[in-house]
């Protein structure tokens, strides 16, 4: 079942690599660079810091094939359809992040580190993806660096599953009800153009 949800967010963040790609021009090589990049990127910075080897993803053949196929299933979808509906990216990513965020937090716990290194290795693992996507589409600073609520939307279902986790909520219960409320806040400001107030606003 966790295994399964992990698939589904890391297809989900390779499609969202390909969504970049094709809207800043990449040719189909640049398309499965950064669906590869977009999907392993927050994992394998998780792993580092917690110090596990060898890396998850280099060891699992199923996870590097759904990433393979996903990519090239979407580069032929784009290219049959040629247009990239508004907001498609943003809905692809949001499903990627609420996965990865809540599998993130609960890798950390299976790693027994402190409740705010929970938060902070959740967090990293769902948001690498979309910063390593923007920096190789040459797109700067990455969306959770503006008033974007991304990486406080990764915080919020972070937090909703270390709590509900802490309270004794069944596993499956806990993974649906976070990733369903992180997706459902990062949604919900798309739709609604929501932002974080930006800094020299603040300072007015």
């Amino acid at each position: 079942m966790l295994h399964a949800l992990y698939l589904l967010g890391i297809a989900a963040f390779a499609a969202s690599g390909v969504l970049a790609a094709h809207r800043a021009g990449m040719d189909p090589f640049g398309g499965l660079v950064l669906a590869f990049a977009a999907a392993i990127s927050g994992g394998t910075l998780r792993d580092l810091v917690l110090g596990r080897h060898p890396l998850y993803w280099t060891h699992d053949w199923l996870l590097l094939t759904v990433i393979a196929s996903v990519a090239v299933e979407t580069m032929l979808h784009l290219r049959r359809r040629r247009t990239l509906p508004r907001r498609t990216l943003m809905v692809v990513d949001a499903v990627g992040l609420a996965v990865v965020t809540v599998i993130g937090a609960r890798a950390a716990i299976d790693a027994h580190v402190t409740s705010v290194a929970v938060l902070i290795l959740a967090v990293l693992t769902g948001v690498t993806g979309e910063v390593v996507r923007h920096v190789l589409c040459g797109e700067f600073p990455p969306l959770l660096l503006h008033e974007e609520v991304y990486a406080t939307a990764a915080l919020a279902g972070a937090a909703a599953y270390l709590a509900l986790h802490t309270a004794g909520v069944p596993d499956t219960a806990d993974i649906a009800v976070s990733a369903g409320l992180l997706f459902a806040l990062r949604m919900a400001t798309v739709f609604r153009d929501h932002h974080l107030p930006r800094l020299r606003h603040l300072a007015d």
